[in-house]
């Protein structure tokens, strides 16, 4: 039970709740049993006999049972006829309650709970077993549902006798908050949970251990936020005519609103002394780069350095491409030609060669270079700063808080450190994940960036859609734009292996792995883009090969690009404006989203196609209709939530806090969240070491501990 179901201690036990309960159904006669319905019956043993089969190995116990209105067969099969065979004998009157099935033309309950009932069991025993709720525990192969109910039932005690067996358990909700809120207490919430009498019970409990999950969660991240607050940073106010407002006379087209507002709240928390913690969100194509590159020229010209953050080598680059351009001669400092106010911006990869390196490093050493982008290498030892004033990290869900304490210390003092992100995070997992962070959103786009059209194109259906697709993309090519073709896979031997390894039930159904990039390359050369310029782009390729494609691709040299996920995050080619989804059933909601926000960034429409041979009505298709229905990320979200739980959305984002979340729904439980951040939040401003909440302070330590366990297993 420990391992399988992490399940060391009776705590452990009481925490682990009921996924659902079974009802054994109203008391019914046998001559109006339901098919297909859980029943419970009153009837006495007519008659019982054991019949052996299998050449005498196996054997099965056959009950009649009769209640005056009619009769009714039971079985039981092997180790399960011992207890039935003892107790079960002709004249037993007892209680049965099974699930109706047909065997034989006849009606029959398969491995029925039963409980025999003594002389004096009036109407109120049989109400009671009828209309009690059954437990159903999440189980595993080793550990059957009734036997966790047995060990629970056994850590209880009697029924009544409960509160004594609960007594000693640590309560993390103060009193005062417990009863303000009208919530159960902890003995009567998890007696509730395991043994209710009503849905009633279960209501109450649960709405009571939805608070404890919740506020002990936000009672960690005020703690958080609260450390942060008391370091000391170097206030960075930019300088009145220096290098931001000579970038912004250059610029060729004026901010957004959203834009001008999520600036003033990054410069407000620059100039304090104290490290910004924000959290960025931004549409795909929202402008977060340009909000992000003003917040980092102020810094420079405040006399510090700024570091970028990208999760690849690829989107490096690309930062590093389009942040040089849009500085222009302002990213020569120190050059024949740059600008006297101007500054170094260097990138920092893993794949760089030596001598490049050496001088990327140097410039950072002496404070030439104010700006770096890099990869994780970033954060390596030999990674030396002359003043690293702020750290923006792109895409925080690919960036554990680990990474970013490496980066902090970094700093003479603690950066200010901005976060972007382009999956919309609906407020509540905000809450719960970047709790630490405050939040600025950008929910407008640029003026110049287009609508995007999105279809659904049932290859299997109807095959014309996917000539026509095709078509459509070769009218892209000749109306002077570029397009993209996104596959789930790459392609060769070794991805081969892995894909029959991993394959889910819907794999084993279509008989067939993921589309490659490989292959639907060469089948679009040969066949419907034969005449156009077609290159494949993926993670496997050496990253200068990769860098040479992307550029090429940006130049125009490219008409169709065929490529993984690696385009996902941040390429911009303005030029491209359709974007072909094969497979497209085997992206997750918020990836699908990402991947379209790479056409309609220029001035024309752009055009997303979702191929898939999933049938009409089934899940994937509603998904994928849900996708091509809105372009509004947070709507998604919330889609891409209820359907694949929290886990899988937020990706690593921050160890160890979904795993303790049991009855807490992230998208369900706004009310509760919120409140549980507030009540936090004023408990830890008064009482920061919680000296008056020792039993607060124990489980937030388990909390930690679980989390901190769960740090050191990846790191």
């Amino acid at each position: 039970m420990a391992d399988h179901l992490d399940l060391h201690t009776v705590g452990d036990l009481l925490h682990h709740y009921p996924r659902r309960y079974a009802e054994r159904g109203e008391l019914t006669r046998l001559s109006d049993l339901p098919l297909d319905e859980h029943v419970t019956v009153v009837a006495q043993v007519a008659d019982a006999r054991v019949h052996t089969f299998n050449g005498g190995r196996g054997r099965r116990l056959e009950v009649t049972i009769t209640d005056g209105s009619g009769r009714l067969q039971l079985v039981f099969f092997g180790k399960g006829v011992h207890k039935p065979r003892t107790e079960l004998q002709p004249g037993t009157r007892a209680m049965f309650a099974g699930k109706v099935t047909v065997f034989n033309r006849k009606r029959q309950l398969a491995h029925p709970e039963f409980k025999t009932l003594g002389a004096g069991s009036g109407a109120e025993a049989v109400e009671a077993f009828a209309n009690q709720l059954l437990p159903l525990y999440p189980a595993c192969k080793q550990m059957e549902s009734w036997q966790i109910q047995q060990a629970v039932d056994t850590v209880l005690g009697p029924a009544g006798h409960e509160e004594s067996a609960l007594a000693g358990l640590i309560d993390p909700l103060p009193e005062s908050l417990r009863e303000g809120r009208g919530l159960a207490t902890l003995p009567e919430a998890l007696r509730k949970i395991h043994r209710p009498g009503t849905k009633a019970d279960i209501a109450t409990a649960r709405d009571r251990l939805k608070w404890d999950e919740a506020f002990v969660l936000q009672v960690a991240l005020a703690r958080r936020r609260q450390a942060d607050a008391q370091l000391p940073a170097a206030p960075r106010k930019p300088a009145p005519d220096g290098l931001l407002t000579a970038f912004d006379a250059r610029l060729p087209f004026t901010l957004t609103e959203g834009q001008r507002r999520v600036s003033e709240e990054i410069f407000a928390d620059l100039a304090t002394d104290h490290p910004m913690h924000r959290l960025l969100q931004g549409e795909v194509g929202s402008g977060k780069t340009m909000v992000a590159l003003r917040a980092m020229l102020g810094v420079v010209d405040a006399g510090g350095q700024a570091a970028m953050l990208a999760p690849t080598e690829v989107l490096a680059q690309q930062h590093h491409r389009s942040i040089t351009e849009m500085m222009g001669e302002l990213a020569e400092g120190g050059m024949l030609g740059g600008a006297e106010q101007g500054t170094k911006v260097v990138l920092l990869t893993g794949s760089m060669g030596a001598a490049a390196r050496r001088q990327a490093l140097l410039d950072l050493v002496t404070g030439e270079a104010g700006i770096v982008i890099g990869t994780h290498a970033l954060i390596e030892d030999k990674v030396q700063f002359h003043d690293l004033g702020l750290v923006v990290v792109d895409e925080q869900h690919r960036f554990g808080v680990e990474q970013r304490d490496a980066l902090r210390s970094k700093g003479k003092q603690p950066p200010h450190l901005l976060v972007m992100t382009a999956t919309p995070i609906p407020r509540t997992v905000a809450m719960t994940v970047f709790g630490d962070l405050e939040t600025s959103v950008l929910d407008q786009l640029p003026s110049g960036r287009s609508p995007i059209a999105s279809h659904v194109v049932p290859a299997k259906d109807k095959p014309h859609f996917l000539a026509r697709a095709w078509e459509r993309v070769r009218e892209e090519v000749a109306a002077g734009h570029q397009g993209y073709v996104v596959c789930p896979r790459i392609g060769d031997e070794e991805d081969e292996a892995k894909a029959a390894k991993g394959k889910s039930p819907e794999d084993e159904a279509e008989k067939r792995p993921p589309l490659a990039v490989v292959d639907v390359a060469e089948q679009l050369v040969k066949g419907p883009l034969s005449d156009l310029r077609v290159e494949v782009l993926h993670g496997r390729m050496q990253p200068e090969a990769k860098d040479e494609v992307m550029r090429r691709f940006a130049a125009g040299e490219v008409d169709v690009l065929v490529a993984t996920t690696v385009i996902e995050v941040g390429v911009n080619v303005p030029n491209a404006t359709a974007m072909v989804i094969m497979d497209a059933d085997r992206f997750g909601v918020s990836q699908l989203h990402q991947l379209r926000g790479r056409v309609g960034r220029g001035s024309a429409a752009g055009l997303c196609l979702l191929v898939t041979d999933m049938p009409e009505g089934s899940p994937a298709r509603a998904r994928l209709g849900a996708v091509a229905a809105t372009l509004d990320g947070f709507e998604l979200s919330r889609i891409d939530l209820e359907q694949r739980r929290e886990g899988d959305v937020l990706g690593q984002a921050q160890s160890g806090v979904r795993s303790s979340l049991r009855v807490l729904a992230v998208i369900d439980d706004e009310e509760v969240i919120a409140a549980a951040r507030e009540e936090a939040a004023a408990i830890v401003a008064a009482d920061p070491e919680l000296a008056g909440y020792p039993q607060l302070r124990t489980a937030l330590d388990a909390l930690l501990d679980k989390e901190r366990a769960e740090f050191l297993d990846k790191g």
